[in-house]
Parts: C-alpha cells; sequence; structure tokens
C-alpha cells in the first residue's frame, strides 16, 4: 500500500499549529494527574513481503509506529488490537510477540511503552481522517523521510542492529 494522502508542504510543525499541540500537551498532563503510571503499547507490524506499517498523526509530527494508551479495563494485547485495527485496518496473522518494554520520560515521569512485533495482514485502506493524516507499509531501507528518531531506533532494534534502550 501506498500512504494515503499526499506528500504535502510545510512542515510537520506548521500543519499541526499551537492549538494542537497545545491540546495534546493539556491531555499529557490530564493523563499523569489521573492516573498512577500510564501504559502505552506500539506494533511494529510486518506484512508478508517484509514491510513496516508506519502512521503520521494529524496532532503530532513524523512517522511512527501504531499505538496508543491501554485504557482501565483494557489488557495491553487488547489494547494493541484495537489500536491496529484503528490506525491501520490491521490484523494479527500469528500471536504478537512482546519485544521490550521502554521508559517514555519525554511524556512523563511515569510512563511506559510495551513494544510488540506483528505481523499483519491489512483489511482494508486506512483513509484519511481528524486522527490519522496518511500510513502505509514502507520498506526499511525506504522509510519516510520524516520518521521519527524513537521510531528508527526500534526499527533498528527490532533487526539487531543495536541492543533494545530502555528508554523510548
Amino acid at each position: 500500500m501506498t500512504p494515503a494522502g499526499g506528500a504535502g508542504t510545510g512542515t510537520d510543525s506548521e500543519r499541526l499549529g499551537w492549538p494542537k499541540r497545545f491540546l495534546v500537551r493539556l491531555l499529557h498532563v490530564y493523563f499523569a494527574l489521573s492516573r498512577g503510571m500510564t501504559l502505552g503499547v506500539r506494533a511494529a507490524c510486518f506484512d508478508e513481503a517484509g514491510r513496516i506499517f508506519l502512521v503520521r498523526h494529524t496532532y503530532v509530527p513524523g512517522w511512527h509506529l501504531p499505538g496508543g494508551g491501554v485504557e482501565r479495563g483494557e489488557t495491553a494485547i487488547e489494547a494493541l488490537f484495537k489500536e491496529m485495527r484503528e490506525e491501520g485496518n490491521l490484523e494479527a496473522v500469528s500471536d504478537p510477540e512482546l519485544f521490550h518494554v521502554y521508559f517514555n520520560a519525554k511524556v512523563s515521569g511515569r510512563d511506559h511503552v510495551l513494544l510488540y512485533r506483528a505481523d499483519v495482514r491489512q483489511t482494508a485502506e486506512r483513509p484519511a481522517d481528524r486522527e490519522i493524516a496518511e500510513c502505509g507499509f514502507f520498506p526499511l531501507d525506504a522509510l519516510p523521510d520524516a520518521t521519527t528518531e524513537a521510531t528508527r531506533r526500534r526499527i533498528a532494534e527490532l533487526r539487531g542492529e543495536i541492543s533494545p534502550a530502555h528508554y523510548w
């Protein structure tokens, strides 16, 4: 699949605007105050051709692995399947494997991320909407230029090129 939407113009920060950046920060503050610890999941999703699935959100710059927060009463694997479905119309073709657990100090002093590796298939194209600007499968040697450094590090860890870090 090719990325949904066009390449666009301007930087991600210019496209986001200060209201969306402020809202994202406000949500992080709310979660920090309302939860003792936050837990998130991310999925390194690979198709049968070995390409990785990445998403570009409307509210944060760069290309990322799909994922999100684990909600109260939800298991990590339920959250993973939900995020894969919502962000890419993806379903696992085998059991996802937990790759590593990271501390994400950039978000708060209590945020942890579980990274899973999953072999997937896409059930339908994922159109752009208010959350996802574009998404798609990419060869590991041809990632989008705006792929975040954290995402690039996770991919290098998955490939065995570097040891897994403990910080996102």
